[in-house]
């Protein structure tokens, strides 16, 4: 299962009800940040997501994107982690990111690693890579998309039993698209294993006009998170400040068809209510949904029709 935590889903400034931007991930026992606003290390004790983080992938450098790197690192300092950080900028960032951490954090008790990533540059894990996407913000800025590798197709035992084939090396080697010879006879992996079933793909825009690169990296997504600013009467100020409206991310969402749309980034004139922005949405994008601070979503693999459901907090 793949969680997806909001810790923050205000744009710019923090109000009442939202936080600035950041969202936990959780995929197996690897945890990471998409931003990391003022105030997160706040948002991620009251909503349980523990601070045993791998890594934080920052979109840019708007303050209410990664100010709040240098509590969340002071907190765990003081906490004594020993466990290595790495933090991930766009193209350019790494001298700011250092000197965040220089300035506001000092001397830190755990390993911490700061790097920028190319365009379309990768980080790669066991079975999935986090990729950096350009996006359309007036300045260098990526979005990021988890994109997990194929698993093997599914093994099917009774045709296994049935052939005789002992349970345990050979399985392993048939499950691994092997072939084997049992009596003299070759027994091909097709035969035993069905076909890779695809991974799941979440796609996170950080902040950015409706763009073609993100069609391009969000079609067919399981879950697509992607900012939603303003709404249409406030189109001409997306448009000049490189934001989306609601209308324009849900038109985007439907033109790359992906399985769920979730909104965020909301601006603080519709942060107390923000049906309005939903209703835009929706009237393009049917299943979009208005993401709020302490929302939990759960994806489950494809196979189990990959549909991401909500979770009370």
């Amino acid at each position: 299962m793949i969680r997806v935590t909001f810790l923050g889903t205000a744009a710019a400034r923090p109000t009442v009800r939202r936080n600035v931007s950041s969202i936990a991930v959780q995929r197996g026992g690897d945890v990471f940040l998409f931003d990391c606003g003022e105030g997160t290390q706040r948002q991620m004790m009251r909503y349980a997501t523990g601070f045993a983080l791998n890594e934080i992938f920052i979109t840019h450098l708007h303050a209410d994107h990664f100010l709040g790197i240098t509590g969340l690192l002071r907190t765990m300092s003081l906490q004594d982690r020993t466990e290595p950080l790495h933090i991930y900028g766009p193209p350019g960032s790494c001298d700011t990111l250092q000197d965040v951490v220089g300035l506001g954090v000092g001397r830190v008790s755990f390993p911490l690693t700061i790097q920028d990533l190319k365009i379309n540059e990768r980080v790669s894990h066991n079975e999935y890579d986090i990729l950096a996407f350009r996006v359309n913000h007036g300045k260098e800025a990526v979005g990021y998309a988890l994109i997990e590798h194929d698993r093997p197709g599914r093994f099917n035992v009774n045709l296994a039993h049935d052939l005789g084939i002992p349970e345990g090396p050979l399985w392993g080697k048939l499950h691994s698209g092997q072939n084997i010879e049992l009596n003299g006879q070759v027994i091909k992996a097709t035969e035993i294993v069905g076909d890779p079933r695809p991974g799941r793909v979440i796609v996170y825009t950080g902040d950015t006009r409706p763009t073609d690169s993100v069609i391009e990296v969000a079609t067919g997504a399981n879950l697509l998170i992607h900012e939603a600013t303003f709404g249409e009467e406030a189109s001409e100020r997306a448009h000049n400040t490189y934001h989306s409206t609601a209308r324009g991310a849900a038109s985007l969402a439907l033109k790359a068809s992906v399985g769920r749309l979730y909104l965020t980034h909301i601006s603080a004139r519709y942060s107390d209510d923000p049906s309005l922005l939903e209703q835009e949405a929706r009237e393009v994008y049917p299943e979009a949904v208005i993401a709020r601070d302490g929302m939990v979503l759960e994806i489950p693999h494809n196979d189990h029709n990959g549909k991401c459901s909500d979770l009370e907090v």
